[in-house]
This record gives structure tokens, sequence and C-alpha cells, in this order.
């Protein structure tokens, strides 16, 4: 899979059929529209594209109007990218969401974006699609724009689950509220957690619980707690799938912290220190809490060990 971060692509990646959106947390919905695009792409040769937006556009406009924004994302661009190779996508267009690109209506858009300078053939969008300045293109408009430059456009029906919207919204309203396979139903996928491990304070190996630590600034936070895990560790001389329990939140055993994922690997030695690792939340065990000592720590560490292996193993 190729990746541009640009709008300037060579000429062997022009003509694809692409999916546009933001593709936050790769949802069944987003698959859909994913499986339309590869359709046409399969009957016309084409390479199979995803058109999407960096930075995302509302943080774009949170720091344009000086405003604080909470962390909303379910996936960093890099976890995106990776969950996108899976589901066969041949390249990803990170357009660069400017000032510029802002300012340009959606017929604009139309014509020098996804024409002139990517040259696409075909074009599939969510039938709530936007886009052009003021949010004032739609998905019919670009139908009609399309018409005239000799591209082609379908409009992807929305995708239930349970007669709910499947959105990125809904997931995310989900892991909040600690239900990681709600979540999993709308997304088709484990919720994953994606990113380099990182040095820690070493606590969990004095407690006999070495952890892989992982930041989740950017990202929405999941319910803060225990949860059961499955690893896919992705680089270095360890990459392969692992069993776990991870404890996600601000460790309040320990004082005041910055949020983070704490993995702890069953049946695992070896170091991890700067490879990426993947965190897929299977189930939610049990809240943070501050226990009376260590001794009641490591004792609930050890209950909720016993209880991810046996969800995991039924899995």
């Amino acid at each position: 899979m190729r990746r541009f971060q640009t709008n300037h692509i060579p000429d062997d990646a022009r003509g694809a059929a692409v999916a546009i959106g933001n593709f936050d947390g790769v949802h069944l919905g987003h698959q859909d529209v994913i499986d339309v695009a590869r359709a046409q792409a399969t009957k016309t040769n084409a390479p199979l594209g995803i058109l999407t937006f960096e930075p995302h556009p509302r943080s774009f406009f949170a720091a344009k109007f000086n405003k604080e924004l909470p962390p909303f994302r379910l996936m960093s661009a890099e976890a995106r990218a990776h969950r996108l190779e899976k589901l066969g996508v041949d390249l990803i267009l990170e357009l660069p969401f400017n000032q510029d690109l802002c300012d340009l209506s959606d017929w604009e858009f139309s014509r020098q974006i996804l024409s002139k300078a990517f040259g696409l053939s075909h074009v599939v969008v969510g039938a709530d699609f936007c886009f052009g300045k003021g949010r004032l293109g739609t998905a019919a408009s670009l139908s009609a724009h399309a018409s005239n430059l000799g591209l082609e456009v379908t409009i992807a029906d929305l995708k239930n689950e349970d007669a709910q919207v499947i959105s990125s919204t809904n997931s995310r309203n989900a892991l909040a509220a600690a239900n990681p396979r709600r979540a999993a139903a709308m997304l088709g996928h484990w919720h994953r957690l994606e990113g380099p491990v990182e040095h820690g304070e070493k606590r969990g190996r004095e407690l006999g619980y070495p952890t892989a630590n992982m930041s989740i600034d950017g990202l929405q936070p999941p319910a803060f707690g225990v949860y059961a895990v499955l690893i896919d560790v992705l680089t270095g001389p360890h990459a392969g799938s692992y069993h776990g329990a991870a404890s996600i939140g601000v460790r309040p055993m320990f004082g005041k912290n910055r949020p983070n994922c704490e993995t702890f690997i069953f049946d695992f030695r070896g170091n991890l220190y700067g490879e990426t690792v993947s965190v897929g939340l299977v189930e939610y065990l049990r809240g943070e809490e501050a226990f009376g000592g260590l001794e009641a720590l490591i004792t609930q560490m050890d209950a909720d060990c016993i209880r991810a292996h046996k969800i995991l193993d039924s899995l």
C-alpha cells in the first residue's frame, strides 16, 4: 500500500477509484463505502484508494478559533493506515486540511482536487457527505459536478446495526460506556489503541506485572479501567499476537497522572521499548480503583488476569 500526504501524486497513482471521508475507526459503514469503491476498482482495473484529511477538520477549526477540543479521535492516522491496509486498500491520499482547502468551493474542490490533482476515475461517498467552503457541497452536488468533469460518483447508503446508525460517534459512545463489544459490533473489529511502547515508572515490574506502556494522547479514551485485551506486536523481534490485560486511565493508586494504556502481556518475556504495539479491547473488567495497599492491588490484579484468561481463551 502507498500513502501520499500531499496533493501531488505520481502518474501511476492517478485514475483510482476512491472512497472519501475521515474514516475514523474504519467502522462497518466505512467498510461498505470502501467495498463499493473496491467493486468499481475491480471492474475498471483501477487502484483502490481512500481520500481523507489530515489533520482532522474538527482539529483544524478548533485551533483556528482557539477553542479547546477534548480528544475525539478513535485512531491515529498511522493506526487508520494499518487498518485500511488490512482491508486491501492500494493507496491512501491524505489531503492536507488547511485554510487554502477550506476556501475552495465545492465546485473548485471537485475540479482542482478530485479531477486535476488526483485524476480520479470514480468517487464513492456516504449519503451524509458534505464538502467545500461552508460545507455547502453535498453528495448530490458532487454527482452534478462529476458529470461535468468526466468522473463517476456512487452514493452509498448509511449502514444500520440493530436499528442504530453505525457511526464513529456511536462507536465512541459505546466505548465511553465501557462496552467494547458493542463498539466492535459497529466497527467490525476490536477497537484498538496503537503506538510505540514508552518507558514508564517501572511500578508494574516491581509488582510482578511488567507492562508495555503506551500514550493515548490525542485519542478519545475509552472508559477508564481494566480490560481483557488482544495484543499485536507490529514491529521488532517479538512481532506476533498475544493475550493480556490492560489498564487504561490515570492510575489513582499513585497520585495524579496523565492518562495512558499499560498492558500486561501473558506469558511474555522480552524488550518492547520503541516497538509499535496494537492493543484490542475485548471486555471491560472493572473500573479504576485506589486500593488500601500494594497487597490488595496485587490480589486484584491476579483476579483480573484470571478472568481475562478465561474471556480470551473462549474467543
